[in-house]
């Protein structure tokens, strides 16, 4: 074989080798982004899921502190009627001290209901979140 044709062998093997590379740094760069771009999509669809649950949440919340309001309202003008109605000093001291625990009853346990309201709100809203941190997690790990 002559110089010529071995350096043609050569050029033409350099060329393919080239080729080869190019064409699969491209595929695998085209690859990446088509992964980023699922990953982005997830992403949004994890924050709009966690924003929704969100809202439902503050408007359960918020419904449920409107309804205690008004039921507190309307106690608190029963209560009124009531001690208007007293007979003597003695009757008032003691529906006083009634309604009183009454009232502080009523105020803890919602209270307590809308701590277990916010405490489910703030789970359901984060859930989504978590599941795409661990998925990403997940991926890095099996990609070392």
């Amino acid at each position: 074989m002559s110089v010529a044709e071995t350096a043609k062998s050569t050029v033409e093997q350099f060329t393919a080798a080239s080729n080869t590379a190019f064409k699969d740094g491209v595929e695998k760069t085209l690859a990446a982004f088509n992964e980023a771009n699922v990953n982005s999509k997830k992403n949004l669809e994890a924050v709009v899921a966690s924003v929704t649950a969100a809202a439902k949440g503050a408007e359960s919340v918020g419904a449920q502190a409107v309804a205690f309001s008004k039921k507190t309202f309307d106690d608190q003008v029963a209560a009124a009627r009531s001690l208007a109605g007293a007979k003597s000093v003695q009757e008032v001291v003691e529906l006083q001290t009634s309604l009183a625990r009454t009232f502080l009853e009523s105020y803890i346990a919602e209270v307590g209901k809308l701590t277990e309201a916010v405490s489910a709100s703030v789970k359901d809203s984060i859930k989504p979140l978590n599941e795409r941190v661990t998925d990403v997690v997940e991926k890095f790990q099996a990609a070392r």
